[in-house]
């Protein structure tokens, strides 16, 4: 089965990963959605995504950076399955996808942080078996 992997380039492609980026993202709501990913967008990131139906059936956004501790690296930051479509590989073919742009595009290290809770074992198996490992712990504080 040959999955076609698209960047969203275009206003009618972002309307098309909203439902996928909702799933993992819930607080975002449509009021938000367009704002927030025009922001996220400007601030050196791509998204890609799996089209089934006229709309994203999987999606991922990531950036690429330069940092004195990993070098040039590139950082998932969201990876999500509409629940209808879990278990047929869409999440599986982007982190490939992603892990070929990297190598492409001489990409030292590739990241992701993962929420840790019963509902993220899937995307835990997932992630181990493309050969990430656990690292670090990731500290965070609220500020508002």
């Amino acid at each position: 089965m040959s999955i076609l992997i698209q960047k969203a380039s275009s206003t009618t492609d972002l309307a098309k990963c909203r439902r996928a980026i909702q799933a993992l993202r819930p607080k975002l709501t449509d009021e938000q959605y367009d704002d927030a990913i025009l922001k996220t967008l400007a601030d050196n990131r791509t998204m890609v995504f799996v089209e089934e139906n006229e709309e994203a059936a999987a999606v991922a956004v990531f950036e690429v950076g330069y940092n004195l501790f990993r070098g040039k690296y590139l950082y998932i930051d969201d990876l999500s399955t509409l629940p209808e479509y879990r278990g047929q590989g869409y999440a599986g073919h982007l982190v490939d996808w992603i892990l070929a742009y990297a190598r492409q595009e001489g990409i030292d290290e590739v990241h992701l942080d993962s929420g840790v809770n019963d509902a993220r074992t899937d995307a835990h198996r997932l992630y181990l078996n493309k050969r990430f490992k656990v690292t670090s712990l990731h500290f965070a504080v609220s500020i508002r």
